[in-house]
């Protein structure tokens, strides 16, 4: 079979024009617009809330610390978007990929410019994991911002034991922090990327994604599954706290950084499977 003159698979669907093409969606500037507003909503909240009565006791648990300084209410917006806000940012991102092609029946065209279809998931997935590590990256950043300038610059409470670490030794975990949260969020990426390969509906696909990941939410509060439990995705997503006590705990990131990038290698590679046979003109 001849091929055009000029043609380069290399060069087809260049990242630059699909990121462009993401960032004039409607969705995106929407979805970025909520996550960075929401530390500053959050912001809002705490100072129209009913304060803690003078001469009570202070908790420990992260809600209670939150207004103890920046650092503790970017730990506090982390804990509360990480398991809901930023799963449905990332599913969105992942899972509204090929599916809005299909829908918009686009695709069939992009794969008779021709791009290879190896090549176009490619190019896709790496343009939404992008936008993915962007949101799950901005989120802490502006709750630092947000709270420094609400409650002010100061050592950071350990959530737990009430001890508290100096703020320029904990700042730099908090890049061990947010890496953990990219890692978790893999899963997410995956599966709704997985089910964006083989819907036309990208509301499908970012729901079957967020709802697969409430089910294992659901599922790791059942203690009658036992060990079982730390096989979930969700089981190990509040391990990024170990990373701001006092002496760094290694073994639950660990254990919860394998697993996601177990469970999102099978689905990728799943994805990139079952998209080489699927017949894009039906």
């Amino acid at each position: 079979m001849s091929v055009a003159q000029g043609y380069r698979p290399g060069r087809t669907l260049p990242l630059r024009v699909e990121i462009v093409r993401q960032l004039k969606r409607r969705r995106t500037m929407v979805m970025f617009g909520l996550l960075l507003a929401l530390p500053w909503i959050l912001v809002i909240a705490f100072q129209f809330g009913p304060q803690q009565p003078t001469g009570s006791t202070p908790g420990i648990r992260i809600s209670d610390l939150a207004t103890a300084s920046g650092l503790n209410f970017a730990a506090f917006t982390l804990s509360v978007s990480a398991n809901f806000l930023l799963v449905v940012a990332v599913a969105l991102f992942c899972g509204d990929t090929v599916a809005s092609e299909a829908n918009w029946s686009s695709l069939r065209y992009l794969l008779a410019a021709p791009v290879p279809r190896d090549r176009l998931l490619r190019q896709k997935l790496v343009v939404a994991l992008g936008f993915s590590a962007t949101a799950v990256i901005a989120v802490p950043l502006m709750a630092l911002l947000a709270g420094t300038v609400a409650f002010g610059w100061a050592d950071i409470t350990v959530p737990g034991t009430g001890e508290t670490i100096a703020a320029l030794d904990v700042l730099p975990r908090f890049g061990i922090v947010i890496g953990y949260a990219l890692a978790s969020q893999l899963v997410v990426a995956a599966l709704a990327f997985l089910i964006s390969t083989a819907t036309d509906s990208p509301l499908g696909a970012v729901g079957g994604a967020v709802g697969l990941w409430i089910v294992s939410t659901i599922l790791q509060a059942v203690e009658a599954l036992g060990t079982l439990r730390e096989f979930l995705p969700t089981f190990w997503n509040t391990a990024w706290m170990d990373a701001i006590a006092p002496v760094i705990d290694w073994g639950g990131m660990a254990k919860g950084a394998s697993i996601s990038v177990t469970y999102a290698a099978l689905l990728l590679a799943l994805a990139f499977r079952r998209f080489r046979r699927k017949d894009v003109v039906s």
